[in-house]
């Protein structure tokens, strides 16, 4: 289908977006922080939303007043922004809206961005985060370190890939893991041909946002097909059962539909999903997109279902 109704009247009211770069990135990190109410709303009441420090790293913990007696299950949240942009207030409806329909605690981890900390830094973040959670964190907040599960989007949808498969091959696996528009490859097809009908100038955003990150994120010197990086090079047998939603009108939707079928042939629980007319970005969009909050319900749904 052609873009939404909904996306093209956004894309209309925008001014022309600004490519990231080492001088634009400070102002897009304020923009993004100062549009997220417009975007997301100012989120949904839940029982309490507390700042932690999680082993050295800042989480933001929501819980939505409903536990058993094991706990309440824990859904670690990992940000999207190319690595370089975003933080826990540009999320923070996101993850109210999560918790909220999912009934599990949400963990959103602040980890270090790029360029200022590149690979392995978010990782290290994130398992010193997930350490916690799964120890200290589950004892003071009532969790349940059993049921635990990870969540990302777009470049946190690549973290939340990876760490799926770290924590796997130590043997202490997550019970599901969710990925929205993941970034899988670093090589993948960004030509016009790639997404059909793609507006040119979302593409050539997209392609010039995705160079400046990979080479934030992974810059000269790393070996982009080591599976920390490239999530397609790796073995995927094992790993938890897995949502992976794409958008039609994103360059990165190959990507994502070919790592959703990487998994189903490797035996894993998969299913892949495309919001049609939709564009990238459009998960954080509650007060802007009927998809976003049809999205987000359809995780929150799956969550409950994995983490029961």
């Amino acid at each position: 289908m052609p873009l939404h109704p909904q996306v093209q009247t956004v894309l209309a009211a925008a001014p022309p977006r600004e490519a990231v770069t080492d001088e634009s990135l400070p102002r897009l990190r304020a923009l993004l922080r100062a549009q997220a109410a417009a975007v997301s709303g100012p989120g949904t009441e839940v029982a309490t939303v507390t700042d932690v420090d999680a082993g050295g790293v800042p989480v933001r913990l929501y819980l939505p007043g409903e536990s058993g007696e094991a706990g309440a299950p824990v859904v670690v949240y990992l940000h999207g922004g190319g690595w370089v942009n975003g933080d826990l207030d540009t999320y923070d409806a996101v993850c109210r809206y999560l918790a909220a329909l999912s009934g599990a605690a949400v963990a959103a981890v602040g980890y270090r961005l790029a360029p200022e900390h590149p690979y392995p830094a978010a990782f290290e973040d994130i398992d010193n985060a997930v350490l916690w959670l799964r120890g200290k964190g589950a004892t003071e907040h009532g969790l349940d370190p059993h049921r635990i599960a990870v969540v990302g989007d777009s470049a946190g949808g690549h973290l939340a890939a990876v760490t799926a498969r770290r924590w796997r091959d130590v043997g202490a696996g997550f019970t599901s893991q969710v990925l929205v528009y993941p970034v899988i490859d670093p090589t993948a097809d960004r030509s016009a041909a790639a997404v059909p009908g793609l507006p040119e100038e979302l593409r050539a955003v997209q392609v010039a946002d995705g160079r400046f990150c990979w080479d934030s994120f992974a810059p000269e010197g790393f070996d982009r097909g080591h599976p920390d990086l490239s999530p397609l090079a790796a073995d995927l047998a094992g790993l938890p059962p897995a949502l992976v939603i794409t958008a039609e009108y994103d360059l990165l939707r190959p990507e994502g539909e070919a790592y959703a079928h990487a998994l189903a042939e490797a035996g894993v629980p998969t299913v892949s999903v495309c919001y049609q007319g939709q564009a990238h970005d459009f998960f954080r969009g509650l007060v802007l997109f009927d998809a976003a909050r049809a999205a987000i319900a359809q995780v929150a749904a799956t969550l409950r279902a994995e983490l029961a």
